[in-house]
This record gives C-alpha cells, structure tokens and sequence, in this order.
C-alpha cells in the first residue's frame, strides 16, 4: 500500500465506519490529492505521533480530534481490556464478548458524542466496504430533530411507535436504511445525514422502528407495561396518548427534612419535596416527575412539573445553615463536624435542634426517621439560677427540649457517662446537645450527689464560666456576682506597721489575699521572680496579726520553704514588718512541742523539717499555713505533699513562680493542697485535663481548666507591671553553708584568727597584712564552694544550690541572665554542671580571644540564656542589653566594681527592667564585708579602688570583726 507522499497535496477527513465487534467508530485520515484536486485512492489512518508530517493540512480541533479518535482504535482498546500482548484476531475470536461490548461500547459512544461536537466543518464520509475512507460524504443536520411517541389503545391491543420531525417537517425514516450509529445520546444516518435528537433520546428506542411500524403490547399486560414503560417515558420525553389521558399539572411545593439515623456511622438528612400528594427526592435529576392512577378501565397520568430552581434554592439555604451535601444515589445532607473522633450519628439530630425555628419559618417540615424512635425537635436550652449559701452555691436548672421541661439534675448520669439520648415521660427521646457534656460535665463532675445541684464555694470559677458561657441562660443573686467579680477586688487599708510601701500591682495581690481570706479560699501567687512575693505576703501576715490583736485574740502562721531561702525570709521581715515575731523551727536543737509556737506570729520551717516533724506539726492549729516555691510538692506520691496535706490550718497559700514546670500534672497536687476537692480526684484529673491539653492540644479544655483555676491563682509576668517597677531592682540573697562546708570554713578561720592575734601582740601585724588579704581571699572561697581551695572536698554549697534554683526560675520565666563572679574557679564549677545538664551558655574571662562572637551569639540567640562572666574580664565595653537578670555570686571590696558589672545590662538599648541578684553567705566573711562596706561607702567612692587598697583602710579592730 502506498504512503501518502506530504510534500504534495493531501486533505484530511473523517470516516464513519462500521467495525466487525465494537459497531460504528470514526477515525481520521490523510487522502493524498490527485494533480486536478480530487481524491486519488492513496491514503493513511492518522495518529498522534503521525500527525505533525501533515502539519500544513491540520489546525488545532484537528489536533484534538486525532487525539480522541486514538482511544477507539481496535489496538487501543484491546490494550485497555486485555494486559497480554495480543493480536487483534485471536482477541475479537476467543476474548471478545456480549458483556466486555456493553462495558466498551459506552466509552467509545462518550467519545463518538465529543468528536461529534467538534465536526461541525469538517468533511465527514461513510466509509466504504472495501474500506476506503472517502466513500461516500455525509451531512451534519443543523439542528435537533425531535421525537414523538405514540400510544393507540384500543380495544385489543395498544399501539406504540414513534414519529421525527425535522425542522417542522415529519421525516420518513421506516424502511429507509437508516442506521442508529450511536445509541447515547442518539445519532442516526438517513439518507446521508447525520441526525441528533433533542431531550437526550436513546437511540435504542428507536432501532425497532427501522424496519417496524408499530410494536403492540396485548391489554392483558398493559398495567405493568404502563407503569414500567410509558411512566418513565412521560416523564423525559414528549408522548400522544389515545384512549388514555396524560395531565400536566405544576404545584406549589413543601420541603421536608428526614433523618436517616446510622448507629454508629454517619447519619443524614434527606431532602425531599411534596407536591400536591407527591414526594419526590432532591437530586434526582427529573425536570418532571410522573404518577400513574387506575380508575376501573381508565388510566390517568399526572405529569407533575418541578421547580429545579426553587428546590435547588432550598438545599442552598441548608447549605447556608451548615449542612453538606454527600454524592451518593439521591444527595443526601450530612452536618460538617470538625471533630473527626466524635460519634458522628447524633449531630443531624442537634442540628434540626438547633436550627428548628429558622426552618420552621423557611417553610420546612420535619419528618421522623425510619424505625420505632420517636425523636422530640424543638430548641433546646437550659435555664439555671444560682444561689449561694454558706459554703455552697445552690444551682436550680431546667432544661427545655421543645416543649418539655426536664430538672436539669436529672441528665446527670447521661452527662457523665456521655449518653446522647434521654427518655422522656412520654416515650419520645431527646438528644442531648454534643457541647453539653464539655460545658456541663466538670459542674455535674464536681456537684455533690443528691436530688439538688450543690456546688461547693471553690467551684467559683465554674460558676463563672457557666454566666460567661452562652448555652444557657442564668440568673445569679447579686452577691454572687459580686463574688464572681474576683478581677479588681475590694481596696483593704495597708497594716499600720509596715515600713515601706507597696507597687500599685503588689498592693492588688494584697487586696487580692483578703478576697480569698474573705470567702474561705485557698490561693496562689505566682508572680514572676523579681517582682515581691514575700513582700505581699508579709504585709498580709502583718494586718492579720494587727486584725487577730484588735478582735482580742492571738495568732500563729506556719511558712515551709526550701532551706536556701529561710534568711531571706527573715531579712525581708526585719526590714518591712519588725513587729512580727518570727521563730525559726529547724536545726539540731529545735523544740519537740508545739506549744512554743503560741508565743510567735509567724512559725519558719523547711519542706525537710516538715516532713520528719509531721507528728508534732499537724497537732497544732495554724491560722495561716504558707508554702513558699510550691511547686516542691508537685509530685503527688512524694513525702512532702503527703506530710503538708495532713496539716491543719484557716487559711492555706502558695507561691511559686513556676507552679507548672513540666506538666499540667504539677497543678493538681498545689491546687488540691490550697482548695481540696478544687479539681476532682487525680485520675479524674488526669483524664480530663492533661491528657487532653498535652497530648491532644485540646485548647477546649484548657480553657475550661482555666476557667476553675482562675479564682485562685494570680500571675504578673515582669512584663505585664513593667511600668511600675525602677529600671532596676536590687536584691540580696542570704545563703547558709552546708553542714561540711561550714565545718571547712570554721577550721580555716580559726588558723587565720589565731595567726592575727598573735601578730597584734608581737607588733609584727604591719609586715602580716598580706597574709591576712589572703585569709580573707580563701575565707571568701569556701564561702562560696570549698572545692575552689580542695579539689577533694565532695560535699555541697549553699551558695552553690542557692544560685541554681534561682537561677532554674528565672530560666523557667524564659529570661536571659548574667552571672558574675571575680573567682574563674568558680565559674569553672557552673560550667561543669551546665554542660552535664545541657543548659547552653557562653563564657568569658581575662583569656577569651573572640569576645565580639560571644557577646553576639548571647545578644541574638534565643537559645543560650546564660551568660557566665569574670568581673575583671567583663567589667568593661560589653553591651549586654538582652539581659533582664544579673547574679553577682560574690560581693566585692569595691562597690564601683559591681557597679560597672551591672551596667552591662543596664545601659541605652535596655527596654526591660533589671533585677539584681547579690548572693551572700550568712555568718561568713562576705556578710562581715557588706556591712563594712556599707559604713565606708564614702570611703570606698573615694579612695578605694583595689581590694589591697581596702585590705589597708581596714583598722586591726575591723580585721577581727571579720574573724569574729
């Protein structure tokens, strides 16, 4: 067979042709042209990969045409159905059959259809018998031909046939050769025109009639054939009837919802509409729905016309309304729920709840769904007023669902246990609304059983988010609103003595400890480090001993501490309130009875003494009981929470600037020791809340659990008061060595004492002075760690431990922090325990060669918060501004030199404030130091300026108050 050569003329055109197995396709070919312009009998199929050769004979739809034609080619579609290599013959003979014809032949019918849309210009032609393409040309009729069916009843038999008419005029196409080339939709051949049809016929109900002018159907089987036949066909297509009617009627219509319950799975709603007695599903697709009726011998067929539109209008509205349409056979309606684990059968149902006004009033009507249930649909509230009584809230709650009024108490086991769906009197079941159980459950959780709902005083904050939350309406007396106004509480005159006074934020935490002393109430203040927990809490204890006075009567309070912070404690006291009298309950030789604690104001002990003294504390009464850095008893099976739950007291506080370190866990045992019962038992606890907020990001229940807690816990970050507070703020920080550290110490001193006194005697004290600066200089040493002067020494500092738990607090409030130490051996031992814990920091002393990359990588990474400095080294030229702490772990001679440290921080470019931590070991040499320097201040900004400058203003009397 010759090739068509592309270099002379050629055309392309499409063939209709008629294959042995898949019926009619189309393919394209390429004709080669004679010299005259006609077509010569050379000529070749044309592909994709064949195509561009021709580019000069095709355009672009050409193109497209090609490529859809492809999938119709014989090779083609045995690929798609047959993976084996194969050739066409032994397919079509041994693999092709009925079955694989009806699975093919509508694919290639949708593609036939395609390229019948884009033939619109092109030359078509029959192809011929022997095959060549350009057989015979054929017409594209301009328009839809329409079909009439015709039904003749007699007294025999009915009569069905069909009539065309093309452009108003009937066409004969009975005995006439016509062909059906596609069935869906319909295409015909008659007399070289290609007719389409309109209303989508299928050409199979046309092919009996090709050579047939009526079929008849006997009267014994006309009503099945009526219903099974003529039904569906007068709903799509236009018919004639004789000798029975055919009605077109149009009606208003009614939108009905019914849901489709699915235990377990996914329930629906469906959507359908009445019309007149009619109901029809939406998305069914029909433009107009038929329904026959038999009156003795006479049919009727109503044709009932629907509004598409309008119903399409409704679902719109649904839609609007939340509501999601499923593509499945009719398009049912699901709620959108964001919650992927919840039970998703009840929400359609809390949908028509909710919503059931608003469709009442678009005209919609609710149906029941399929089964024995009857379901109540009405809008659902709760109404709840709550009293208050003594150390209770009384909580009267109705619930409405529809019509029906429910005590709310009696939903209190379906709530717990989670049940959707409640009994009510009169058979009919209501569901319970899926926000219910989060919103209700921690109330019912934590009411006392019985038939009434109490709650108890300290369950203020769910009452609270109960008149916040908008579920339900709630009528509450005036007084307890008052209460539930715990944000700004009443102003409370400052004790008379008191010396100082407070910041505008720590006299709220003041009010704020009379709220909770007024109702009873357990709290906890957890004020950044820095920003006067002791200060507020000793005025507090100040006014309650002045109160407790003026009533005539005597009170004691117990604080329990880590032992690092009991000098503190009792600084602070001495400075703000003198008058309280404060006894220290810890040491070898402390009281084995509590009677002595009658003659004092405030008792001090430590989480240790605590626990070993329980016996002999937890017989005694206290009026307040105070737990400073609570978080110590966080652990709820440790010895400490154990032993301070058993004490006994009026009043209970705790502060802590981290009451939650590492997990949610940490609150409940703090919580449950300042308000028992505040948060349920723990494994309720731990399933309800921090399992959820931790591991589920469950914000929901955050916000509920912040809700509870709120009342009682009041939190000022530096930030928030940073107003208020000086640029900086300076602290001093008592330390107590160690048993074995005191002991080193002690022994050295007393070399260095006896050494002195003997060198006052003999005179010799002039040319001793040196020996005595380094005295001082180890002294300072084992002050601060007795490893610094023997690499052997094993056991603990207190200045050591001291600086990493506050050091722990400021890093755990996300600060940046500079530690200063005049001892490189000293820094050397933080360094130690930073690199086992993992704690990055940066270092820089006297020997640091890239100061600019330490200083940069402090000031920009977020990461590495600690910055440990020799103040010989950083005392000068570094800007340290991202910095809001400063340690100084020894005090110096020279005041100035501190100075210049704590400028590192505070300098232009600081937009925090500076808090200053200077940590002093009680009863050593740096005690004695500070308060020689505070005597020689003058001096010192004078004349001193080196610590050898110092050692020589210090008299013979000075050096043995030192050692003293």
């Amino acid at each position: 067979m010759l090739r068509v050569d592309s270099s002379k003329p050629c055309q392309i055109i499409y063939a209709i042709a008629r294959h042995d197995y898949l019926s009619y396709v189309i393919e394209p070919h390429i004709v080669q042209l004679n010299p005259n312009g006609e077509f010569s009998l050379t000529h070749q199929r044309l592909f994709s990969n064949t195509a561009e050769e021709f580019a000069h004979c095709i355009d672009d739809t050409d193109r497209k045409l090609i490529r859809l034609l492809e999938d119709m080619e014989q090779g083609n579609v045995i690929k798609k159905y047959y993976k084996k290599t194969i050739r066409p013959f032994e397919f079509f003979s041994k693999i092709f059959n009925d079955k694989l014809f009806e699975t093919i032949r509508p694919k290639i019918e949708k593609r036939i259809a395609e390229a019948m849309g884009l033939l619109g210009n092109k030359r078509i032609f029959l192809m011929s018998k022997e095959g060549y393409p350009a057989g015979r040309e054929l017409q594209i009729a301009t328009e839809a031909a329409s079909v009439l069916f015709h039904f003749r009843r007699n007294e025999e038999e009915i009569r069905y046939f069909p009539t065309i008419k093309y452009q108003g005029m009937r066409i004969e196409f009975m005995f006439k050769n016509a062909e059906i080339i596609c069935n869906q939709p319909a295409w015909m051949l008659l007399d070289d025109t290609l007719y389409y049809f309109e209303k989508e016929i299928e050409g199979k109900k046309l092919v009996p009639f090709l050579n047939k002018r009526y079929i008849a159907i006997p009267r014994s089987s006309e009503q099945s054939y009526f219903e099974k036949f003529v039904a569906p066909l007068i709903e799509k297509h236009n018919v004639y009837a004789d000798g029975f009617s055919i009605n077109t009627e149009k009606h208003e219509a009614t939108p009905i919802l019914k849901p489709i319950y699915i235990e377990g799975g996914t329930s629906q709603l469906q959507l359908l509409f009445k019309y007149a007695g009619y109901i029809f599903p939406y998305g069914d697709g029909r433009h107009v729905s038929v329904r026959m009726e038999r009156k003795g011998d006479d049919y009727f067929f109503h044709r009932i016309k629907r509004s598409v539109s309008w119903e399409k209008g409704k679902l719109h509205q649904l839609e609007q309304l939340g509501l999601k349409t499923v593509s499945s056979l009719f398009q049912n309606l699901e709620v959108a729920v964001s919650d992927e684990d919840a039970d998703q059968s009840f929400p359609v149902f809390e949908w028509l709840n909710q919503y059931h006004d608003e469709l009442l009033q678009m005209g919609f009507e609710l149906e029941q769904p399929e089964g024995q249930k009857r379901y109540v649909f009405g809008t659902t509230k709760i109404n709840l007023e709550v009293s208050e009584n003594n150390d209770w809230f009384d909580i009267n709650a109705v619930v409405y669902f529809g019509t029906y009024r429910i005590p709310f108490i009696q939903l209190k086991n379906h709530i717990l246990n989670h049940k959707k769906e409640f009994l009510l009197p009169s058979g009919e079941i209501a569901v319970i609304p899926e926000k219910w159980f989060s919103q209700f459950g921690n109330l019912l959780h934590f009411s006392e059983s019985g038939d009434q709902l109490k709650l108890r005083r300290h369950h203020i904050g769910l009452v609270t988010n109960l008149a916040e939350g908008e579920m339900a309406g709630i009528a509450m007396s005036r007084k307890l609103q008052k209460l539930s106004d715990f944000e700004t509480p009443a102003e409370v005159p400052m004790p008379l003595n008191f010396n100082g006074s407070l910041r505008h934020y720590q006299k709220a935490g003041y009010n704020w400890f009379h709220f909770l002393k007024d109702y009873h109430f357990g709290g906890c203040l957890a004020d950044d480090m820095g920003l006067g927990k002791t200060i507020q809490t000793l005025a507090l204890l100040q006014k309650h001993k002045e109160d407790t006075e003026a009533a005539g009567s005597k009170s004691t309070s117990l604080i329990i501490m880590p032992t690092s912070l009991i000098y503190n404690w009792l600084n602070e006291a001495k400075k703000f309130a003198p008058q309280l009298k404060m006894m220290v309950h810890t040491g070898a030789f402390r009281y084995k009875s509590a009677e002595v604690f009658n003659n004092y104001d405030v008792v001090i002990t430590t989480y240790g003494i605590s626990r070993i003294d329980i016996d002999l504390l937890k017989e005694y009464f206290f009026d307040y009981i105070i737990l400073d850095e609570s978080q110590n008893i966080k652990n709820a099976s440790s010895k400490s929470f154990q032993s301070v739950r058993l004490l006994k007291s009026r009043f209970k506080l705790i502060l802590s600037g981290t009451p939650v370190e590492n997990s949610v866990n940490d609150l409940w045992t703090q919580m449950s020791f300042i308000n028992p019962g505040l948060l349920g038992a723990q494994q309720f606890f731990q399933n309800e809340f921090v399992t959820p907020i931790e591991k589920k990001k469950d914000e929901e229940k955050a916000r509920k659990l912040q809700a509870i807690i709120k009342p009682f816990v009041l939190r000022r970050t530096k930030e928030q008061v940073a107003t208020e507070l000086p640029p900086k703020t300076e602290n001093l920080f008592y330390c107590q060595m160690s048993e074995e550290q005191a002991e080193v110490y002690d022994k050295v001193k007393s070399e260095y004492r006896n050494e002195l006194l003997r060198s006052l005697e003999d005179g010799t004290y002039a040319q001793t002075q040196m020996q005595v600066l380094q005295g001082l200089i180890k002294l300072r040493q084992i002050a601060n760690h007795p490893y610094m002067i023997d690499q052997d020494y094993e056991g603990d500092s207190g200045k050591f431990e001291n600086v990493l738990h506050t050091l722990a607090n400021v890093l755990d409030g996300g600060h940046k922090v500079l530690v200063f130490s005049q001892f490189v051996k000293q820094l050397s031992i933080y360094r130690e325990y930073f690199d086992a814990e993992g704690i990055p920091y940066v270092y820089l002393d006297g020997s640091t060669q890239n100061r600019g990359d330490v200083v940069k990588k402090f000031q920009e990474d977020s990461k590495t918060r600690v910055f440990l400095i020799s103040i010989k080294a950083g005392g000068v030229g570094l800007n340290l501004t991202e910095a809001d702490y400063v340690f100084i772990l020894d005090p110096w001679w020279n005041p100035a030199v501190e100075q210049q440290a704590i400028d590192r921080t505070h300098r232009i470019g600081q937009t925090k404030n500076v808090f200053i931590y200077k940590f002093i070991t009680k009863d050593t040499v740096e005690e004695k130091i500070l308060a020689l320097q505070q005597r020689k201040l003058s001096v010192a900004r004078s004349l001193i300026t080196t610590e050898e400058s110092f050692i020589k203003s210090l008299t013979p009397d000075d050096i043995k108050e030192i050692l003293g």
